[in-house]
């Protein structure tokens, strides 16, 4: 999978608009699916988690050490120490798997995508956004490492190894069934491995209480959009891309997937204006990089969907839409709820 590919690997959702959300009460939500083409009151939205903070678990686990893990890349790899911890990816989602665990104030640095208020402090250690600095990391002297394949490059991965530094790799995709596996990775890594069951028990709680089951009428078609003005980057989701898996657990349809797409591809007016979409959903700083909605509306065959006729846009925090991590279920609830506002 490309990096794009993976970048755009996205919590999205769409919902019914009917008022007071069952989602939210701690069970599955059953409703009828909204009907396409229903566009009065529709308008921009903007999705917000409830709290901007990791909770942790409670109480404070031990670290029972060593222990040796099988790494994503395959090796062995044995972690002696987990007092100083620096956990990275492209996401953010592993920082949030250490400070939803309670490991948090043994974290000594932070990736860009790690931005709630308990890491925010950190120092960061990928300050081109992908890529991590050497030197910086060393620098924080971590006496373990958590990543994945979503950030590199090998050399500096390579490096780390060599100064004798435990580097283990969890599986690098980003997708709701795959958010349980992540957490026990990196909780046997780090010789917390009670804790991880403990986390992964609320999780999943959390997801089964966010996801809705559509009965009858025809679901609301979302495209997901990856924008970035400055770099002249326009991709659509389609099926495979991560977002269409969030669509689906909220009981709509992955415009992408719709009209045949597979991961992610370049966006073309044709291929849009043949998708449809009732919603188009795209990152925060996305929106903001092509000069907010009058701007995406402006971009080829946008302004010729239902979406962008009804300036049906939702757009949400890069740091929480992308990031399938324990904060996953309440994007999904907060997506639910801008979309219900942005046709209220």
């Amino acid at each position: 999978m490309t990096r794009p590919n993976r970048l755009a690997a996205a919590a999205l959702a769409v919902l019914t608009v009917l008022s007071g959300l069952a989602a939210c009460s701690g069970q599955t939500t059953t409703v009828d699916a909204p009907k396409a083409g229903g566009t009065a009151g529709c308008g921009p939205a903007t999705a917000r988690v409830d709290g901007e903070d990791i909770t942790p678990l409670p109480g404070k686990p031990r670290p029972a050490l060593p222990v040796t893990v099988e790494s994503a890349d395959g090796q062995r790899v044995t972690v002696t120490d987990a007092s100083r911890i620096l956990p990275v990816n492209l996401y953010g989602s592993i920082a949030e798997i250490v400070f939803s665990l309670g490991l948090g104030d043994r974290v000594v640095g932070r990736d860009t995508s790690t931005t709630f208020p308990s890491a925010a402090h950190l120092p960061l250690v990928t300050p081109s956004g992908h890529d991590l600095s050497a030197e910086g990391v060393l620098k924080l002297n971590p006496t373990v490492v958590i990543t994945d394949k979503s950030i590199g490059p090998a050399e500096v991965i390579a490096q780390l190894r060599r100064s004798g530094i435990p580097v283990v790799f969890v599986d690098d995709q980003q997708t709701l069934p795959g958010v349980s596996g992540h957490i026990r990775s990196v909780a046997a890594a780090l010789g917390v491995p009670d804790a991880g069951e403990q986390l992964v028990r609320r999780v999943e709680a959390d997801i089964a209480a966010a996801r809705v089951t559509r009965t009858g009428g025809t679901p609301l078609r979302v495209a997901f959009l990856y924008v970035r003005g400055a770099a002249g980057v326009y991709l659509m989701g389609g099926k495979g891309a991560g977002s269409d898996a969030m669509i689906e657990a909220i009981g709509a349809q992955d415009a992408g997937t719709a009209i045949g797409l597979t991961g992610f591809r370049p966006l073309t007016s044709e291929g849009l204006i043949n998708a449809a979409p009732d919603v188009i959903l795209v990152m925060t700083e996305g929106l903001s990089s092509v000069g907010g909605v009058e701007g995406l509306l402006r971009l080829p065959g946008v302004a010729q969907t239902p979406a962008g006729a009804a300036r049906r846009v939702v757009d949400m925090a890069d740091g929480v839409l992308l990031s399938f991590g324990p904060r996953v279920g309440e994007a999904v609830r907060a997506l639910a709820r801008a979309v219900t506002t942005s046709c209220g």
